[in-house]
């Protein structure tokens, strides 16, 4: 059974001859009386401050905690994110090679048919080069007939004033 302060004030002692004294019992009883209700408050005022410690590392426990899962939640979202954008690039990138390879085949192809209309007019062009040479030298043989009909009609115009004259 625990000490009160009480307990010690009102202990009664037996009397018996030349026993203690009296006044000295009670004095040292009263001091250790106010003693012990000091160390009682003391340890009440401490079991308090225990407590109010407790509750106070508790709640940085419970912080702790709260902080510990919303950085391992903020790392797992860092990596959900950085693995989406990983694969949002290399989506983009096959995206962006295929647009690429369509561009160069379109490029090619249009090339091709560019190569092929160069041909296509090289030969036109021949043709009518040949043409024109054709219808300049079908002229100029038409020109050098005229020129012979005229010089022979000349001819004959002048042979006939000849013999017109008196």
């Amino acid at each position: 059974m625990d000490l009160t302060p009480w307990d010690i004030e009102e202990k009664k002692f037996r009397k018996c001859f030349r026993g203690l004294d009296e006044h000295e019992v009670k004095a040292f009883l009263s001091q250790i009386s106010a003693q012990l209700a000091e160390l009682i408050s003391e340890n009440k005022k401490l079991k308090t401050e225990l407590r109010e410690k407790e509750t106070i590392i508790k709640e940085y426990k419970e912080r702790e905690n709260l902080l510990r899962n919303t950085l391992v939640s903020a790392q797992q979202s860092a990596e959900q994110i950085r693995a989406n954008a990983e694969k949002e690039a290399q989506i983009i990138i096959a995206e962006a090679e295929l647009e690429a390879e369509r561009i160069l085949n379109k490029t090619q192809h249009r090339l091709a048919q560019i190569h092929e209309d160069i041909i296509e007019l090289k030969r036109q062009r021949t043709q009518l080069e040949v043409r024109l040479r054709s219808t300049i030298e079908s002229h100029l043989k038409m020109l050098d007939l005229e020129k012979k009909e005229s010089i022979e009609s000349d001819d004959l115009e002048e042979k006939i004033k000849f013999l017109r004259q008196p």
